[in-house]
């Protein structure tokens, strides 16, 4: 049963250029994204960051408890955007009944968009 969802839309410019400062790109992503950030760019960058912001919306919070760390965007062997919560998120969502959350990530020339669906009992 679907149990929220969340649908987020970012200019790759405004991040790329957010990404400039280190405590920007240290607050907002994780080790290993910021290792995905580094060898793929800023498309990368704004795509997981519309990712943890639809997240938040189909959890139905924004970022209240919790920073967008809390949410960690990975790809599968095949490319598939996953999202791993942990901590309040990761409370947040098993509050609410969920058990998982499904992403879709795209990308035009200049702009980022991502869709988050939390499913659950």
């Amino acid at each position: 049963m679907v149990l929220g969802l969340g649908l987020d839309l970012v200019e790759i410019g405004r991040i790329a250029k957010a990404c400039e400062k280190p405590h920007f790109r240290a607050r907002i992503f994780t080790p290993a994204e910021n290792a995905r950030i580094d060898e793929r760019g800023a498309q990368t960058a704004a795509g997981i960051f519309a990712a943890k912001e639809a997240v938040v919306k189909a959890l139905g919070t924004g970022f209240r408890g919790f920073g967008p760390a809390a949410i960690e965007v990975r790809v599968d062997a095949l490319g598939k955007p996953l999202c791993a919560l942990s901590g309040k998120a990761l409370e947040r969502m098993q509050a609410l009944g969920g058990e998982t959350i499904h992403l879709s990530i795209t990308h035009t020339g200049d702009m980022a968009a991502a869709v988050a669906i939390l499913e659950g009992n």
